[in-house]
């Protein structure tokens, strides 16, 4: 029996990636669009060549990813999912090909020193690639001799290569956040567990930022990210993101942000959406 579609989600990289994964997993009735850059994933649902964008913004091992995080406050776009995936690296290379004969991996660059230690043990070179599903395509094409690919399993079932080891990353937890976003909001209580997430100014008085934090703490409300942004290049004028457990509506998020109001010369909210499961492990 034939799935039916409902609509097209867009995101970065090539068949194949995790973001690509993480589509599978969150709109499994969902068609993909693969965008060269994460400019191009917003401005395919601005555009309605999209309906929905796949964005990593955090992975628990080496941080924020910068690109895209950059890029919400200005997209246009609104939050209306996250969705946690688990990063399973895997050394893939062209069919009959063993491990013992690979000598060099291609992936980008992020995933070489999640998985440092398997290659070192067997002296294995890691080189990096603009995007690892991109590296499987070539790889797939090329056979060059003595090499392989790290990525995730699905981009060796996309481009016809053989898993050689399974699950090679070093830190067993590594997970990348994502947020599923939308042209239009959707602030309706989804969930038991919600999450709000803004972008604020703070006024040019001393103490703002510890100030209009205040309001949060004294309500009881768990703000789980604070990242600060230079605005326009300015080292003077910040600009803050927050992630905040709750909704709006909740009695304590209504004042904790009534109260943040004091301190600040600009608010906008970028989403209101149900927390993943995997959020609280």
């Amino acid at each position: 029996m034939t799935t039916q579609r409902t609509g097209v989600i867009a995101f970065q990289g090539d068949l194949g990636a995790y973001s690509h994964e993480a589509c599978r997993n969150a709109r499994p009735r969902m068609d993909v669009l693969p965008c060269p850059t994460f400019e191009d994933v917003i401005e395919a649902v601005r555009s309605g060549k999209a309906d929905l964008a796949m964005l990593p913004v955090e992975n628990s091992t080496y941080g924020r990813v910068a690109d895209s995080h950059r890029l919400l406050p200005q997209s246009g776009l609104h939050i209306i999912d996250e969705a946690f995936v688990r990063v399973r690296i895997a050394l893939m290379s062209v069919p009959g090909r063993k491990l013992e004969e690979i000598r060099l991996v291609r992936a980008h660059l992020v995933l070489l020193p999640q998985s440092a230690g398997f290659l070192r043990s067997h002296g294995i070179s890691g080189h990096a690639a603009a995007d690892s599903a991109g590296a499987a395509a070539d790889l797939a094409r090329s056979h060059a001799p003595g090499e392989g690919v790290l990525a995730s399993e699905i981009a060796a079932d996309i481009h016809g290569l053989e898993v050689l080891a399974r699950d090679i990353e070093d830190n067993a937890h590594n997970t990348t956040r994502f947020l599923i976003m939308s042209r239009e909001p959707d602030p309706s209580r989804r969930a038991e567990r919600m999450m709000t997430t803004f972008v604020f100014r703070v006024r040019n008085i001393p103490a703002a930022l510890y100030k209009a934090m205040g309001g949060f703490a004294t309500n009881g409300v768990n703000m789980t990210k604070l990242e600060s942004y230079m605005v326009d290049g300015n080292f003077t004028a910040t600009q803050f993101y927050a992630d905040i457990e709750g909704h709006p509506d909740d009695a304590n998020v209504r004042l904790a942000l009534d109260e943040l109001g004091y301190f600040t010369t600009h608010m906008s909210l970028l989403g209101v959406y149900p927390a993943d499961p995997r959020r609280f492990g």
